[in-house]
């Protein structure tokens, strides 16, 4: 044989895609060795891997034979980026070489080789396992360090060698197999909840009731908000444990999260259950936060779906950072659009922005006096535009707290245990609502304008006091309906079939005060 041809597989986007990997050997030809198929840097370099791989595994090197060596990458169009080639390519080499005899029916070959032999684990396995079976593929070769990612998926059985000897000396038909030579599959696994964090407990925080309460709000409707104070006042604190009373993730979504992270090489743990929380710095670029490049990536928002993005310091983010969350925010995707194509991420995230009330940070603060200029103000104000603001349901004010408080210690308020179970109970009251309408109907804030219509219902005289409210205030037809599925929530946490006037009144003063 001198044609193998064998499937492997890369990300693109947020999905796997496979690649059939061919290799044509003509033999008494001056030496050479090409890889075709829009290959990058790092999978035309598989050259010299495979090669010292092989060489160092027991087997001839493919640069020191007087033969012409063709690698196709297929589909042909599509680029190809990174390492994972890399077993498939000296696998087929030995298989067109008539070295080793396989079937090949129905295999992933997934991996880096060293030079020594050895299998190293790449990004984003989870996509590329979870492509495999919906293609029908029955079986998966990965690295050790991918194993666990993989075996995530049902229906398809995962190997885990160590190195290229030790997979050949399985897959070579040729070989008289003996027991330690045949690899088992990898045991299947289960996602699982990581332990609790408690050093971020709500009851741990000082006072601050008003901002607690505005998180329940927010954690129980999967609402935004946005929490402003003077520097040191609790609100970074606040955000960490707004993380910890979030419902923990279904086996699809975290799943779908999952794969989100390890396609972009993020996943510090494998098996969770925990919505993400994302915290970046508010010198990142464009597209760290929202996404894109020439081969569009996904960003922090996306990396935050289905959890937590926390903005600190949110004005001081790049105006085109923010003016770019109008998207995400409405819509829960972002659509990134590039001359090599459109890309569409998920990013269906709860967003926490904190700021301070001015440059200085001391404007309203009874202990220090604020230095800051009327121009100063103006300018600071102006950072955040009336869309972006509309598109926040809570704002939430966390002022200084006095000495006594802090000196004070006793556990304030609830703890965060007692927050989650309310926070279960309000989103059960919303999943028996709205039952299976949509998919993406899952929380008070998922509703559009129709959702409303048939979902919250309003009495007379509450609907009077939304409406006056709404030409006092000057309300964007967005603000209202934010207001009615703010109020929404505010009922279901206090467990009433009804919205009352207090609860459109409550959800009414968590508007901005500033315009």
């Amino acid at each position: 044989m001198s044609l193998a041809r064998i499937t492997s597989a890369q990300p693109h986007l947020l999905n796997g895609t496979l690649i059939t990997v061919e290799i044509d050997i003509t033999k008494n030809s001056l030496h050479a060795f090409s890889i075709v198929g829009l290959p990058d840097k790092a999978v035309d370099e598989a050259k010299d891997r495979v090669s010292s791989a092989l060489k160092n595994s027991g087997y001839s090197a493919p640069k020191s034979q007087n033969q012409k060596i063709v690698v196709s990458l297929a589909p042909a169009d599509l680029k190809k980026e990174g390492s994972y080639f890399d077993v498939a390519i000296a696998l087929g080499y030995l298989l067109a070489n008539d070295e080793i005899s396989f079937d090949t029916t129905g295999v992933v070959y997934i991996g880096e080789l060293s030079l020594a032999g050895d299998i190293h684990p790449v990004k984003g396995v989870l996509a590329l396992a979870q492509e495999a079976k919906r293609q029908g593929y029955t079986t998966l070769y990965v690295s050790e360090g991918n194993a666990q990612e993989a075996s995530l998926i049902e229906g398809i059985t995962v190997f885990a060698p160590k190195n290229l000897h030790e997979l050949i000396d399985h897959l070579d038909q040729k070989k008289v197999h003996t027991e330690i030579s045949r690899l088992t599959p990898y045991a299947k696994t289960h996602t699982e909840s990581i332990q609790e964090n408690t050093s971020n407990d709500f009851s741990l925080i000082k006072g601050q009731d008003a901002a607690k309460r505005g998180l329940l709000i927010a954690a129980a409707g999967g609402h935004n908000i946005a929490l402003s104070g003077p520097p040191g006042t609790g609100k970074t604190m606040l955000a960490r444990a707004f993380a910890d009373i979030l419902p923990t993730l279904s086996n699809d979504d975290a799943l779908e999260v999952m794969s989100i992270h390890s396609i972009a090489g993020t996943m510090t743990h494998t098996l969770i259950h925990e919505p993400p929380f994302r915290s970046p710095h508010h010198t990142s670029s464009y597209v760290s936060i929202i996404g894109g490049g020439a081969t569009p990536k996904p960003g922090e928002i996306t990396l935050a779906h289905k959890g937590v993005l926390f903005l600190d310091e949110f004005p001081e983010f790049d105006k085109r950072v923010v003016e770019s969350l109008r998207q995400p925010l409405e819509d829960n995707v972002v659509t990134v659009a590039r001359a090599k194509g459109t890309a569409r991420f998920p990013a269906n995230f709860i967003l926490i922005a904190a700021m301070n009330p001015c440059p200085c940070g001391f404007r309203g603060s009874k202990q220090k006096r604020c230095i800051c200029t009327p121009s100063d103000l103006m300018r600071y104000e102006r950072k955040l535009s009336g869309p972006i603001m509309d598109r926040i349901d809570l704002w939430v004010t966390v002022p200084q707290v006095d000495f006594d408080t802090l000196s004070d210690n006793a556990p304030s308020g609830e703890e965060s245990a007692v927050f989650r179970e309310k926070v279960a109970q309000a989103r059960k009251k919303q999943r028996a609502r709205f039952g299976t309408v949509r998919n993406d109907l899952r929380t008070n804030s998922d509703m559009r304008a129709q959702d409303i219509i048939h979902h919250v219902t309003l009495s007379p005289d509450v609907r009077t006091i939304l409406n006056q409210s709404a030409e006092r205030l000057q309300l964007s037809a967005r603000a209202y309906h934010r207001i009615t599925k703010l109020a929404r929530t505010i009922a279901d946490l206090e467990a009433s079939n009804d919205i009352t006037s207090t609860h459109i009144l409550e959800a009414l003063q968590y508007r901005p005060k500033i315009t």
